[in-house]
């Protein structure tokens, strides 16, 4: 393809992109646009799976019956999430096994939130009411993002994570009802929750690399700031209303913004743990990798089962 025809197609791909079009697999898209998308919806898939492990960590351990089948339902659910992100992203030419080759080799990313332990059974709660939060405020814009396989799924994964929030909420509540040991621990799970939780949304936008180019192309549809902007102002007001404090000395209001202002974010903790030294990566790998491992009977017997039912279906015919 020579260069004028390539540059034509993508005015004409813009075009679309500004006329509020999807964009679906098998229409022409910029090579930068397919390689955005990959990497961001692979990146999704990863965290949903990959944030498993801390909650699925407590099943054995809920405190009652009914917690513990809200949370297995919870958990069956961001493995449902990964399956189809995973199917979405399938959809732009990479296999499966392509994109679980990327996360093991450490080239694929995974949200940096789960690389912290839960260590109380207030930190499911945080991470429900917080982490499930942050994922929500950015999925709910997601749904209207340009490609069209990522925005349908975002649709059912959005109604469930609402879901997963309250509960998370829910925990959080009780806990700030319960006894001074409880609030407590309830306080102290916010304590080393939300600051990662922020860390979240990204670098701020003149830091990020990709987010200009994913703005232009619609993939995203509200920048780093402004999404971390709605999810503290909407967590604050949470806060209080349980009684817990957010842990920000510098946390105020501002009136003529009309939003929180809040103190500097470390950002070199969130450069430590996604370059792989936060509390708990090399476990969460280690552990992803020992499972999908033990689970390739399983994939060889749906791929044995398969071949077989075609070759009946072609003798059939």
């Amino acid at each position: 393809m020579s260069e004028e025809v390539k540059s034509e197609q993508e005015v004409l791909f813009q075009k679309r992109i500004d006329a509020e079009e999807k964009i679906e697999p098998k229409d022409w898209m910029p090579e930068k646009y397919r390689q955005t998308l990959i990497r961001q919806m692979s990146q999704h898939a990863h965290s949903e799976v990959i944030g498993m492990q801390p909650e699925g960590n407590w099943l054995t351990r809920a405190p009652t019956l009914h917690r513990k089948c809200i949370l297995l339902a919870k958990v069956q659910d961001e493995g449902g999430h990964g399956l189809y992100l995973y199917s979405a992203a399938e959809t732009l030419g990479i296999s499966r096994d392509e994109l679980v080759k990327a996360l093991h080799d450490g080239v694929a990313k995974y949200a940096s939130i789960f690389n912290y332990p839960a260590l109380t059974w207030a930190d499911i709660g945080a991470i429900g009411w917080l982490v499930d939060g942050a994922a929500i405020v950015n999925q709910i814009s997601l749904q209207r993002t340009s490609y069209g396989p990522y925005a349908r799924s975002m649709v059912r994964i959005c109604k469930e994570e609402s879901f997963h929030q309250r509960q998370g909420y829910q925990i959080m509540v009780t806990l700030s009802q319960g006894s001074h040991e409880q609030k407590a621990m309830a306080q102290d799970a916010l304590d080393r929750f939300w600051w990662p939780s922020l860390m979240m949304f990204g670098p701020h936008d003149a830091e990020s690399a990709h987010s200009a180019q994913s703005m232009k192309w619609k993939i995203k549809r509200q920048s780093n700031d402004q999404l971390r902007q709605k999810f503290i102002d909407q967590s604050v007001k949470q806060a209080d209303v349980i009684g817990l404090k957010i842990p920000d000395p510098a946390l105020k209001w501002n009136a003529d913004r009309g939003h929180y202002d809040i103190g500097a974010i470390d950002w070199s903790e969130f450069a430590r743990v996604i370059k792989g030294d936060g509390p708990c990566n090399r476990q969460r790998l280690q552990h992803h990798n020992r499972v999908h491992a033990e689970g390739a009977w399983v994939r060889d017997a749906v791929a044995a089962y398969e071949a077989k039912h075609k070759q009946r279906s072609t003798r059939a015919a």
